[in-house]
């Protein structure tokens, strides 16, 4: 009994250690496996692609050079408009409102006369004749102090010379004179003149006569600074209308309305005077600012006072003179100014600057178009990393009156790639 009590009592102890050996496997095995899934895992984490970095785009479309725009001193009666070439409008006052355009009428006339009987520069071109109608009426249009010039039927004056007495002494019957000669009549004249507003833009801009005497003859300042620059492109018109003066047959030596011609740059264009217009002026002036020449085109409609056209005159001066001294060089864009913002999705980040200053010819307050393009490397706004300080990824384009200035922009500072733990963090 004992014996066999003793087999019984041993039994246990080896079972026990049979479980303890399969559990020590078990967990081999499972160590293994957490080992190898762990590799896996480290593995396939590292093995992943790379984000991109994100570049955006932080650059407006629109660049103001510092400081307010100047004040101009602008008449507050009537109407004016008036631009620097190749900057824009740099004063404006009812600018779109339709006034009495006086003699200034006459510029289109000219246009008129011109697109039928070209004349270049030294050329007198026809004799034109001035008919019994036209001579027959100077008298009475003299009693009345009519803007006219002595004239007698039958006298024939070149179109040169009706030209210089329409445009210099502005005389109404040589205007008479030229439609008809033209045109065969004062209504078909005034359709062609009509036709050829229209044509030049002059879209507020309307005629009923070719002197401008008559009050529906009518048109805004913004359209009067359009046509006083196609005037200034025409050699011709350009030299007639700095004439301070003219000899003609009859007359003799005539005067220029226009008496603040060589005053402050200014080198023309039109006056106009009535009773209903009040005085009006479409004027040009140039001068050297800066190294740079300037041309001041403006117009002011409807000046009032005891001498209207006086008034007309000297607040063109007035502004002419501001306009210049308004301009000089500006600082369109700084250096380092930030375009671009580089950001990565594991925290690093820099940003693109500008790699020099944009400076340009004009005034405080002046605003001019820019576009920031994102160059190859930034294509689609996306970027491989690591990147290097330094790396062109876009380039701005400013529009400036000279031309198109491009600028490139640069990264400040290096973009590392994701590290290590990062990548092992990242799900």
């Amino acid at each position: 009994m004992s014996r066999s009590g003793a087999h019984r009592s041993a039994s246990p102890y080896g079972s026990s250690s049979r479980g303890a050996g399969f559990f020590v496997r078990l967990t081999a095995l499972v160590v293994a496996l957490l080992v190898v899934l762990a590799g896996v895992f480290v593995g396939v984490q590292l093995s992943r692609g790379t984000p991109e970095a994100s570049a955006t785009v932080v650059a407006h479309g629109v660049l103001t050079a510092p400081g307010s725009r100047p004040s101009l001193p602008t008449p507050t009666h009537g109407a004016t408009y008036v631009q620097v070439e190749g900057l824009g409008t740099i004063a404006s006052h009812n600018a779109g409102e339709e006034l009495p355009l006086a003699s200034i009428t006459k510029l289109v006339t000219a246009l008129v006369v011109l697109h039928h009987h070209p004349l270049s520069p030294g050329q007198q071109g026809p004799e034109i004749t001035v008919t019994s109608a036209v001579g027959a009426a100077y008298p009475g249009e003299a009693a009345v102090h009519d803007s006219v010039i002595p004239v007698r039927t039958g006298e024939r004056l070149s179109e040169y010379q009706c030209l210089e007495a329409l445009l210099v002494p502005s005389a109404d019957n040589i205007a008479d004179l030229l439609a008809t000669w033209t045109a065969g009549s004062t209504s078909a004249f005034v359709a062609e003149m009509n036709a050829e507003a229209a044509s030049l833009g002059l879209h507020h801009t309307h005629f009923v006569d070719p002197s401008g005497l008559d009050a529906a003859s009518q048109g805004t300042a913004r359209d009067l600074v359009r046509l006083g620059k196609v005037v200034l492109s025409q050699p011709l018109l350009a030299h007639l209308v700095a004439l301070p003066q003219v000899d003609l047959p009859l007359a003799g030596v005539v005067y220029n309305f226009n008496y603040v011609l060589g005053r402050d740059g200014i080198i023309g264009i039109k006056t106009g005077s009535t009773l209903y217009a009040g005085g009006d002026f479409l004027w040009a002036a140039r001068r050297k600012v800066g190294g740079h020449t300037v041309t001041v085109v403006g117009a002011v409609l409807d000046q009032q006072g005891k001498v209207p056209i006086q008034a007309a005159l000297h607040a063109a001066e007035r502004l002419s003179v501001a306009a210049f001294d308004s301009l000089h060089q500006v600082t369109l864009l700084p250096s380092g100014r930030t375009l671009v913002r580089v950001t990565t999705p594991w925290g690093a980040s820099t940003r693109a600057i500008t790699t020099r200053a944009v400076s340009a010819f004009g005034y405080p307050g002046e605003q001019v178009s820019a576009s920031v393009h994102m160059d190859g490397t930034a294509a689609g706004g996306r970027l491989r990393t690591p990147l290097a300080a330094g790396t062109r990824l876009a380039t701005l384009e400013v529009q400036l009156p000279s031309g198109t200035v491009s600028v490139p922009a640069t990264t400040v500072t290096e973009v590392a790639g994701p590290s290590i733990s990062w990548k092992l963090e990242r799900l």
